[in-house]
């Protein structure tokens, strides 16, 4: 057990001088314009009732898929019976029923999410120094201070954000508004060119609350947290799937505990596009996001086990789509893949510097005696451990469409994939099924046209934004509004009373005309029918068929808009039946970055390299409507024809400085 220990200890040791190296590789990288993929990656984990996924410059909503990855530009959507969890492993988000959520920005820096309606909680069970984490709402753009939980509720037809920390800080940043919400406070903002703030008693829970509160301790209770760390989306489930063991080589090893006979790593799932890596694999074990995306497979006796990679405090691992190889097939018609085995290196198929190359393998892999990555030329000196042990082959056809492999299962000769050639990815280009992981194409009650973002930056020094009263937490001027004691910040860090005339959250303890679920939604606190004040409804979160009407059971005040929270065939269409119109922009701090170019336009220079994921710099070309232009990178293995791409543009212009500029792909 000694020699044990020691080995582990001089395993974390040089895995941090493995690291130091990294990350040094990877700022030089970063600064020459390296470009390398997020190493951090979102999970749909959870899914209850409809919820639909729309995929990052797509304007085509599919059934969503547990597992399935998120990255910037995603969008999700939970129908009246949904509910979704999100998680980045030290980061839970929660989809209430009738939200519409975007993943605006998923970085190694900053989470960003985009609320255009509904209700969510967030869970920062911890953020990593120098990361954020910021909710963008129609009225203002919130940034979580430290870990903590919280809820953020957005009814655009009344134009209002509710927001509650229960534990935490959080700062609401819009126009003319700079303020710090504590611990047990809770606020709602109303406008978005002039913010305007009241304070609220913290509400009580609801059912939504509790089934937050339920998966918080399954996270913060998991045994596997101790093998993994925090920052692995996953883990929590692998204690119902499979049991923790050491093993004398690799340490901890987790088996799952129930797998049919023959099972082998991705042979359960499919193949998905999903960009910036390109063929991801979406598994279907509901246990399977952290053991084939993070770590490595080893055939231990019998039993297959996952080895996760070492737990370094401050470290995140490096997402992968799946940690594979690719073979040469029998003949052109299949494509073969097998798991990487604990000393395997992972070669991406896609646009990486060499940090990122160091980074990928070194943070998931345990027994850091692997090859130096950096430095191999030729792939017959790689002894791929289960190249003719654990092979997977299916059609060219199956693997295109985001066909479920468990069923397409093709039979091949291990001995002859053996002698097969490692390429650098499938010779397979993706078609739109692949886009959208081969599901069922939905149609949910929300406007198709994502929400636009705008940056609005604060009155810090400006009239509009008082100096701190008595606490820490800075104060929001009174603009002139009457019978309105809310308006202004609590002191000795207290909660005010609710004002008789002002609506508390809603569906809570305390009863309001906000969201009451019976037919008298939409009425205002004296029991009379909603002002006419161009919103229909009070906080445009009522369930019943009256939703959207006024005390009389009318048709909707003449607003020319009854926006996209009504529960009704007529959702985010005006009055006339006409196209919906278009939604009041998210207010934001951290400016997002671009959406990616639709897949249609694209293809075309995706058929130039046929499975190859297009470079940075060819999307900017696309976006900005010009062609995409040559592929820059060396791709390795490299294909048996090196003739460069050809070219769609112009050359690019040359260099200056060619350090570190030419290391992809080596």
């Amino acid at each position: 057990m000694r020699t044990q220990s020691r080995k582990m200890f001089l395993t974390v040791m040089v895995f941090v001088a493995f690291m130091s190296v990294s990350l040094l590789g990877q700022s030089d990288d970063y600064a020459q314009g390296g470009g390398d993929p997020p190493g951090r990656v979102a999970r749909l984990g959870f899914i209850s009732g409809g919820v639909s996924f729309q995929a990052s410059g797509e304007d085509q909503w599919n059934q969503a898929l547990s597992n399935y990855p998120l990255t910037t530009g995603d969008r999700i959507y939970t129908d009246r019976d949904g509910r979704a969890e999100v998680e980045t492993g030290n980061i839970a988000v929660r989809l209430s029923s009738d939200t519409d959520v975007s993943t605006t920005n998923l970085s190694d820096q900053l989470v960003q999410l985009g609320l255009a309606q509904g209700t969510l909680r967030v869970r920062a069970y911890d953020i990593l120094s120098g990361n954020s984490v910021e909710i963008d709402t129609p009225n203002a753009a919130l940034t979580l201070l430290r870990p903590g939980s919280y809820r953020v509720e957005t009814y655009p037809d009344d134009n209002t954000t509710l927001v509650t920390v229960n534990s935490g800080d959080l700062e609401i940043s819009g126009n003319g508004l700079s303020q710090v919400v504590h611990s047990g406070q809770s606020v709602k903002l109303s406008g978005s060119d002039e913010v305007q703030l009241d304070w609220l008693s913290a509400p009580g829970s609801d059912d939504f609350d509790r089934w937050c509160g339920d998966r918080d301790r399954r996270y913060l209770s998991s045994d596997s947290r101790q093998y993994v760390g925090s920052y692995v989306p996953g883990y929590s489930d692998l204690d119902d799937y499979g049991r923790w063991e050491p093993a004398d080589e690799y340490g901890e090893v987790w088996y799952p505990s129930s797998v049919p006979v023959g099972w082998a790593p991705y042979r359960y799932g499919r193949w998905a596009w999903v960009e910036p890596w390109g063929w991801t694999w979406v598994e279907e074990e509901p246990w399977g996001f952290a053991p084939f995306h993070y770590g490595r497979w080893a055939l231990i006796g019998t039993r297959w086990g996952w080895v996760p990679g070492p737990v370094v405090v401050g470290i995140r691992p490096i997402y992968a789509p799946a940690l594979v190889a690719f073979v040469g097939g029998p003949d052109a018609n299949v494509q073969v893949w097998f798991p990487l085995g604990p000393r395997d290196p992972f070669f991406p198929w896609y646009h990486h510097s060499d940090g990122y190359l160091r980074q990928v393998n070194v943070t998931n892999v345990r027994v850091v005696n692997i090859v130096n990555v950096i430095n191999v030329r030729n792939v017959n000196n790689i002894h791929y451990a289960y190249q003719r042990v654990a092979p997977t082959a299916v059609s060219t056809a199956a693997f295109r469409g985001s066909r479920p492999v468990s069923r397409e299962i093709v039979r091949v000769d291990v001995n002859q994939i053996a002698r097969e050639r490692v390429i650098p990815h499938p010779d397979i280009q993706p078609d739109v099924q692949a886009v959208h992981a081969g599901l069922p194409q939905t149609h949910p009650r929300v406007e198709q046209t994502r929400p636009r973002i705008e940056s609005r930056t604060p009155v810090v020094n400006g009239n509009r934004n008082l100096p701190p009263q008595n606490n820490d937490r800075g104060g929001v001027q009174d603009r002139g509004r009457t019978n309105d004691v809310a308006h202004n910040p609590p002191a000795n860090g207290q909660n005010p009373p609710a004002a008789d005339n002002r609506r508390t959250f809603p569906g809570r303890d305390n009863p309001s005309p906000a969201n009451n679920r019976d037919e008298n939604d939409n009425r205002n606190a004296a029991g009379g029918p909603p002002p006419n004040n161009n919103n229909v409804g009070a906080v445009g979160n009522n369930r019943d068929e009256n939703r959207g009407r006024n005390a009389t059971g009318g048709p909707p005040p003449n607003n020319n808009s009854v926006q996209g929270s009504n529960g009704n065939e007529n959702r985010g269409r005006n009055v006339s039946g006409g196209p919906p119109q278009e939604r009041r922009p998210l207010v934001t701090k951290a400016p997002p970055p671009p959406q990616n170019p639709p897949f249609a336009q694209r293809q075309p220079t995706l058929q130039e390299h046929p499975g190859r994921p297009l470079e940075p710099q060819q999307v900017d070309n696309i976006r900005r409507g010009q062609p995409a232009g040559q592929m820059h990178d060396r791709e390795f293995p490299p294909h048996r024809d090196a003739s460069p791409p050809p070219s769609r543009g112009p050359a690019p212009p040359p260099k200056q400085d060619n350090r570190g500029k030419d290391r992809q792909h080596n």
